[in-house]
């Protein structure tokens, strides 16, 4: 793949198929608040799901799960705050944020998907 972007778009496309594949709605993709981004808003029945795709090729560093850092958690907390304020017709869900962590196990894409991977304190 060409850039980093493109390679951010290929696996959003694929972590949200597979979440099509188990029963989720997709809101909106790429929600850019002030602080952060959210890669992926969906519906799981009546619950929003702010959604991180992370894609690591190699776990030498820990898979891409470990790398939503307690900074990034902030920033995504912060955009989702954005977005029900903005959104109202979705301010009165419920909320939960997962992630989508993607890396490859004997030359296989392997796709974890991390229900409350994180909450607000």
């Amino acid at each position: 793949m060409a850039n980093r972007r493109e390679q951010g778009n290929h696996w959003e496309d694929a972590a949200e198929s597979f979440l099509h594949q188990r029963g989720l709605t997709t809101v909106r993709r790429n929600y850019h608040g002030r602080i952060g981004e959210i890669d992926l808003i969906m519906l799981d029945g009546p619950v929003l799901v702010f959604t991180e795709v992370r894609y690591r090729g190699s776990n030498s560093h820990g898979g891409g799960a470990a790398s939503v850092t307690a900074a990034k958690q902030r920033k995504i907390i912060q955009a989702a705050r954005r977005f029900l304020a903005c959104e109202k017709r979705h301010a009165h869900r419920r909320c939960r944020f997962d992630v989508v962590s993607i890396g490859s196990e004997r030359g296989r894409t392997v796709m974890n998907w991390i229900r409350s991977a994180f909450s607000v304190a």
